[in-house]
């Protein structure tokens, strides 16, 4: 059975999942993205073109996200979706002893209980429902490097990606019944227009702000020399096409520094590479 060439993206307005959705419209498939805003759904459409299908939807949303289910299921006229990419998500920083609870929860119910929502209402479509039109679809699920890696100042994130690797792999072992892949991309650093955004200023009475100013300005400093967004969703296509995929790739640049070696060293020398950044 042939899988359908068609993909639902989450969070496509810009950054990954924009450039994600151009790669797979170059490659010829019919791609849904989720925006939230109507302005952004018809600049998509002008700059994407026909194989792109704007979906007004946040993945917080339980009836947004259903009526999205209902016309996608509209639009596939009887085929089944050839995939998932979860990729909606926030990135909300301080010091723990100063984050609002409210805060941290917002993290969650983006990227993790959002993630979850989606996934749900999708999983028929790729291949849950008895009498599937075509092969089993593909969950890509976004991850990051802070979800293993921990720096300093992104608890609500770093914990919200942490939750996404763990509930993938369950996911994935759950789903081997109906033969849906269930696959985590752990970007690093990407050249996006997010290493432009956020500021530190409402921590400035604090204790912490000098080692924030400090970590911050390293840490845009280096992410503006991450993987181009070109070459990164390449990869993610590529990853998506591959007959046998691994179940876990790390996608970064200078990819020894930045990820193998971190990993290999104890806790506590990690501890003080942050320490000197801070």
């Amino acid at each position: 059975m042939q899988k359908a060439k068609s993909i639902l993206i989450t969070g496509a307005s810009s950054g990954i999942g924009n450039g994600t959705a151009k790669e797979f419209i170059r490659r010829g498939y019919k791609v849904f993205g989720s925006v939230r805003k109507d302005e952004d759904a018809k600049r998509l459409k002008n700059e994407l073109g026909e194989n792109f299908f704007p979906l007004i939807f946040d993945v917080t949303d339980q009836a947004a996200v259903d009526r999205a289910v209902t016309e996608v299921q509209k639009l596939l006229n009887g085929q089944g979706l050839g995939g998932l990419i979860n990729n909606s998500g926030i990135s909300i920083s301080g010091p723990i002893e100063h984050l609002p609870i409210e805060k941290i929860a917002q993290n969650f119910e983006v990227n993790v209980f959002g993630l979850i929502r989606a996934t749900k209402a999708f999983l028929p479509l790729l291949g849950t429902q008895k009498n599937h039109p075509s092969a089993p679809g593909r969950i890509l699920n976004i991850s990051s490097v802070a979800g293993k890696m921990a720096p300093p100042f992104m608890a609500p994130y770093v914990g919200s990606k942490h939750a996404v690797e763990g509930i993938s792999h369950t996911l994935r072992r759950e789903l081997m019944r109906y033969g849906i892949e269930v696959i985590i991309i752990g970007p690093g650093a990407v050249q996006t227009p997010i290493w432009d955004k956020g500021s530190v200023d409402e921590y400035k009475d604090t204790a912490y702000i000098g080692s924030m100013a400090k970590f911050f300005g390293k840490f845009v400093s280096e992410g503006k020399k991450g993987l181009p967004l070109e070459e990164f969703s390449k990869q993610v296509v590529d990853i998506f096409e591959t007959q046998k995929p691994k179940t876990r790739y790390a996608l970064v640049q200078n990819k020894f520094q930045n990820w193998t070696l971190p990993r290999l060293l104890p806790d506590r020398a990690v501890d003080n590479f942050f320490k000197k950044l801070m």
